[in-house]
């Protein structure tokens, strides 16, 4: 990163945290502003996506003690933004660049014979000048030992390390149980506890997991995929499923059993007059103190029986007789 960029970016306030803040309250800041603003949360937002990068540079500087000072320390020089010039020098009266700086902060003032001096610096002198203020007098330009650039110094350019990828599949009671379980990354195993009421495609990111790198090291991505359930779904609140029941069962009420994860059964009570798509719930019946709803579904026989038949025909002229103003299909009339 070039100094102009660190005098024209406030990574304070990108965090927003004071110049006072400790590494503790920067990191802390770091993370929620990292949550909020994830890629993975804000699919397709480029503004969120940009403001992503730019708290993770903020972070990147404020969280490396000896990159902290020499942000600081440009930051003062410039009066927290003037814009700094390299290269050949302003006129007198046109406004103060590097030169102006370095003149004010080491007493550029008279030279021999009366005239007044002034710094005039290169691309290599400022990064010369510059690697010897931030580095204990080493003389390095951009990317020389000690100078901008530098691993060894604590400059500016320095990466965190390669992030490593990884996926993981769960059967569905371990999704919303949780668990915690060891992968082979990179050639290493690693322990990676997987939170409960996980969903399928969730990409957890387990820092400081990756690769090793001058700043730091880089990220575990994981991704985890879920096995269907042949009963259960998860919508992100309850457990979701479909109850079928006789079109007996709807009319007069029943109790029925259900499955519940994890082989336990439950009773649910079906209500009379029950319709298809009646919701019934059972609060924190299911695996690990989740909600089951249970979605009402009228099945009937492929092949009812003579009997059968005629008790429908039976009970379709009583419904229309006692209930001459019912209409299961009003909604349908005139469209």
């Amino acid at each position: 990163m070039a100094g102009q960029d660190w005098v024209d970016k406030d990574f304070y306030a990108a965090l927003g945290v004071s110049k006072k803040s400790d590494q503790v309250a920067i990191k802390k800041a770091y993370r929620k502003l990292a949550r909020k603003y994830h890629p993975d949360q804000n699919p397709g937002d480029k503004a969120a996506e940009e403001k992503f990068k730019s708290i993770g540079e903020a972070y990147q500087v404020l969280s490396d003690p000896e990159q902290k000072r020499q942000y600081d320390a440009i930051r003062a020089m410039a009066g927290g933004g003037a814009r700094f010039s390299a290269g050949p020098t302003s006129g007198r009266g046109g406004a103060g660049g590097f030169e102006d700086v370095f003149a004010s902060m080491f007493g550029a003032g008279t030279a021999p014979g009366g005239g007044s001096a002034r710094f005039n610096l290169g691309e290599g002198d400022l990064g010369s000048m510059l690697g010897s203020l931030f580095s204990g007098g080493t003389r390095g330009g951009y990317g020389a030992p000690g100078g901008f650039g530098s691993g060894a110094g604590g400059g500016f350019g320095r990466e965190k390390g390669q992030d490593l990828a990884a996926e993981v599949t769960l059967d569905f009671a371990t999704a919303m149980s949780g668990s915690t379980m060891k992968l082979g990354v990179d050639g290493k195993t690693m322990t990676v506890r997987i939170p409960g009421k996980i969903r399928d495609g969730k990409k957890l990111r387990l820092r400081g997991k990756g690769r090793p790198g001058p700043a730091g090291n880089g990220d575990l991505v994981v991704t985890v995929h879920v096995k269907p359930d042949s009963v259960y779904s998860f919508d992100g609140k309850a457990l979701q499923m479909q109850l079928p029941v006789t079109a007996a069962e709807a009319l007069v009420g029943a109790k029925v059993q259900i499955p519940l994860l994890g082989g336990k059964q439950a009773t649910i009570k079906i209500p009379a007059g029950a319709d298809s798509g009646t919701k019934l719930r059972l609060r924190g019946k299911g695996l690990d103190g989740l909600d089951v709803v249970a979605r009402v579904q009228i099945v009937n026989p492929a092949y009812p029986s003579n009997r059968v038949v005629d008790i429908a025909k039976q009970l379709a002229s009583a419904i229309a007789a006692d209930h001459p103003d019912f209409n299961p299909r009003s909604h349908l009339e005139g469209r």
